[in-house]
């Protein structure tokens, strides 16, 4: 018999009162890769409202159209989830509208117009929107599985 030592010295994962401790592995953990995810939406978001915010701008200041911008995410390997990787400009060609009267008109009565399609970003916005909530429902429920741990506990 040893004197002196106790059972959590001599056998990892049990407390002094004798009793069963979890270890908590804290990588890829299900906070983590939520909150990913709600940054990754939050900034598709805003993307998508200075698509919206843009898609009248004729002149965004190099002399053409405000062009469209999207996000492109990547897996993040070292807490899981996702992150912005790039923010990309859409290069398709600009809307054409006749307006002859308009001071940015070209020699056909055209003016360039941005490639912002309002019922896509409106549906691009509505997918962010549940991607994001989803992600906030895993916390609430995480939060709550926690809270039950803790009640059990005492």
């Amino acid at each position: 018999m040893t004197v002196g030592v106790s059972r959590v010295e001599r056998e990892p994962g049990w407390n002094k009162k004798g009793k069963e401790q979890m270890e908590v592995d804290n990588s890829f953990s299900p906070i983590d890769i939520a909150i990913s995810g709600l940054r990754a939406q939050g900034k598709q978001m805003e993307l998508i409202s200075s698509n919206v915010a843009n898609a009248r701008t004729t002149d965004a200041g190099k002399g053409e159209p405000y062009r469209r911008l999207e996000a492109a995410f990547k897996l993040n390997d070292e807490m899981g989830g996702v992150e912005l990787d790039k923010v990309l400009t859409d290069m398709s060609d600009f809307l054409k509208v006749f307006d002859p009267g308009s001071p940015r008109a070209d020699e056909d009565g055209y003016v360039a117009m941005p490639n912002v399609n309002l019922p896509v970003e409106m549906m691009n916005l509505n997918i962010a929107t549940r991607v994001y909530q989803a992600n906030a429902a895993i916390l609430k429920r995480y939060q709550q599985m926690v809270e039950t741990t803790l009640e059990l506990l005492r």
